[in-house]
């Protein structure tokens, strides 16, 4: 590559390695990613905050610094954006309402934003959501919906729709997003990029708004293993500011990355996560599943039962966090988010109580699952992206609403709080269809291992959509 190509098409690592052996400057590989995104964003509709003056004196300052001989970081010029609920100084924390852009700006950056940029990171704006993250479709009554790159008329997922739709389009090679439900996995399978929802209590929260607090976790998104393994490894670390951060050491992946998938025990789930999805979700995972040898078959107990609880636990913690908002300014929320709040408020408590028992049930089950195998795979979603504004689909003969479907087989992992990876897979060069890579907790390694092991066989792929 020269410094005369668009260097927002390139993978985070190839940036980071031109630009702190001067190949290319931060500035140059910043202004191609400004260009492309006033290009190709109108169409796409990811950002809803573009921070240029910002991005440019931070490229100038890493040009400077490696002028004076100074050592740069591992994301070194790399550009990134971050999912409108993490704090961005200057700004308004959105949270895509139209009820929080009346909130103050913040006064500094967020945990994760900061550890990117210490890392070299040059961070160009905030990227648009589902209203407070209760969404599943990329579409937002106050910004807009965020368009599928690959299908400008399909979803792109959400709530990190345009953390999926800018990494897709190659606005940025790196995004930030967060999942409570599965919120990082459905746009990375509906968008066809890389997509990590870490151990719950992994990496910091501080700074970024809240949805459910038992359940929200916040990790990267990009084009490739590699760049995920990058970008995780920069936010390691524990963060007092985050009381629900579990106490330990980082543990960093990169190193292991090539290792592949020699000796991983990798076992496909059937049962619940072997029905209600369109032939070629499952098909995806039987490609995989040959790329990692994977040969045997686990049934996860209860999976139907886990996904019903983490729709109590969600509705409940989401209605109390925004009970005020809902009694004071109804008609400020996106309808479909504010009647299913509403409809939380009113779940008895009891019910919660022994959603939480169940809990702790389930999580037992599958640890004792992960005695015998390493990894297991499951579908992110049970089709490939639906159109924009679509209502209902139909899986195995049942018409079922989009909005609350989309994620039934993400829900019941996240509800625990496991590692898992999306790795996207294109079965016939149309839209993109999502595995997950399921582990253990704390072992983020052996998923970004496998991922990477799919990606180097042809199986995974993350191409950028053809918008230009």
């Amino acid at each position: 590559m020269s410094a005369a190509l668009d260097w927002s098409l390139a993978p985070a690592s190839e940036i980071a390695a031109a630009v702190s052996a001067g190949r290319v400057g931060a500035r140059a590989v910043t202004e191609a990613a400004l260009a492309r995104i006033r290009r190709i964003d109108p169409r796409v509709n990811a950002f809803t905050d573009l921070l240029p003056e910002r991005a440019r004196a931070r490229a100038d300052a890493l040009n400077r610094a490696r002028a004076a001989g100074e050592t740069l970081g591992p994301l070194a010029g790399v550009p990134f954006a971050v999912k409108n609920l993490f704090d961005i100084a200057g700004l308004p924390t959105r949270a895509g309402a139209r009820i929080n852009r009346e909130r103050p700006p913040a006064e500094r950056d967020a945990a994760l934003v900061r550890r990117l940029e210490a890392a070299g990171a040059i961070l160009l704006g905030g990227l648009n959501m589902g209203e407070y993250a209760y969404d599943f479709t990329g579409e937002n009554v106050h910004d807009g919906d965020t368009h599928n790159p690959h299908d400008l008329a399909h979803m792109s997922g959400g709530s990190s729709g345009g953390s999926g739709g800018a990494v897709a389009a190659g606005l940025v090679p790196l995004a930030l997003g967060s999942d409570t439900n599965g919120s990082i996995r459905v746009p990375s399978a509906f968008c066809g990029c890389f997509g990590l929802k870490p151990t719950y209590g992994r990496l910091s929260r501080a700074g970024s708004f809240p949805f459910v607090g038992s359940l929200d976790h916040v990790g990267p998104m990009a084009r490739t293993a590699r760049d995920l393994a990058l970008a995780y490894d920069a936010m390691l670390g524990r963060d007092s500011e985050d009381p629900a951060q579990a106490d330990r050491p980082p543990e960093p992946v990169g190193d292991g990355l090539e290792r592949g998938a020699a000796g991983l025990r990798v076992a496909v789930a059937g049962g619940y996560f072997a029905r209600m999805g369109e032939p070629d979700a499952f098909a995806a995972v039987a490609q995989a599943a040959r790329a990692l040898g994977a040969t045997a078959t686990v049934e996860i107990p209860e999976a139907a039962r886990a996904r019903a609880a983490a729709y109590l636990i969600t509705a409940a913690e989401g209605a109390a966090l925004h009970l005020d908002r809902l009694r004071t300014r109804a008609g400020d929320f996106d309808p479909a988010v504010r009647d299913r709040l509403i409809a939380g408020a009113m779940i008895p408590a009891p019910f919660v109580e022994r959603a939480q028992r169940f809990r702790r049930w389930y999580r037992a089950a599958l640890l004792d699952l992960f005695g015998s195998v390493d990894l297991i795979l499951a579908p992110a979603t049970p089709c490939r992206a639906p159109r924009g504004g679509q209502k209902t689909f139909v899986l195995d003969g049942v018409t079922l609403p989009v909005r609350a479907n989309v994620g039934l087989y993400t829900q019941p992992i996240s509800f625990i709080g496991l590692p898992v990876v999306a790795v996207p897979v294109r079965l016939d060069g149309g839209l993109p269809l999502g595995v997950q890579v399921i582990a253990a907790p704390w072992r983020e390694d052996l998923a970004l291992r496998a991922a990477h092991h799919l990606e180097r066989a042809g199986v995974a792929r993350a191409p950028i959509a053809a918008l230009d």
